[in-house]
């Protein structure tokens, strides 16, 4: 597929899965993330693989961070839901910004740039026929996500990007350039 052809389809598929990419996918995907804008070449970011048995661990490690978020116990159904959650897909990347204290990029840039380089995965895995699909929510920012991931202090989750075979075909939803540009008129 041509970059311009995957750029103008890419499409979030949540229903994945076995078997996940490749070896040579799963490198080619994590190498365009490598290419993400990166003011100062300080490459912001790091990328968790998370496959396998290591899943129902992190769907264990979903309910303490969602227990967490919430301030309380949650349900035997939910955390019986979240447990699930990782079972989505067969691979899971976490993309971090991984922070630099640099005194001219501010970590709202390095934050940026790891967020470029998960939409960089996104697109070089739907060119390759690997099914994606980008999830977050509150989780992602306890302590007890990142102490479970193993994460330093200064580490921000970006994202979790599901990856898999798709199991259907996502329509695209009809977007037009003009509605979305406007010509600044300088004055």
């Amino acid at each position: 597929m041509d970059a311009l052809t995957a750029l103008h389809t890419r499409n979030s598929i949540n229903l994945l899965s076995e078997p996940g990419p490749s070896e040579s996918q799963l490198e080619n995907i994590v190498k365009a993330g490598l290419r993400a804008c990166d003011h100062r070449s300080l490459t912001p970011w790091k990328f968790l693989l998370i496959e396998g048995s290591a899943r129902n661990k992190f769907g264990k490690l979903m309910v303490k961070a969602k227990e967490a978020a919430d301030k309380r116990p949650i349900s035997p159904e939910l955390a019986a839901k979240l447990e699930t959650k990782p079972l989505r897909a067969p691979t899971i990347l976490v993309v971090v910004a991984s922070i630099k204290e640099h005194e001219k990029v501010p970590e709202i840039e390095q934050v940026l740039s790891a967020g470029a380089a998960a939409q960089m995965m996104m697109t070089a895995a739907h060119a390759q026929g690997v099914g994606a699909i980008w999830r977050s929510g509150s989780m992602m920012f306890t302590p007890e996500m990142h102490q479970g991931l193993s994460l330093s202090e200064t580490d921000q989750i970006v994202g979790f990007i599901y990856l898999g075979t798709p199991k259907v075909a996502k329509s695209l939803p009809a977007h037009k350039v003009a509605d979305f540009l406007e010509r600044w008129p300088g004055e």
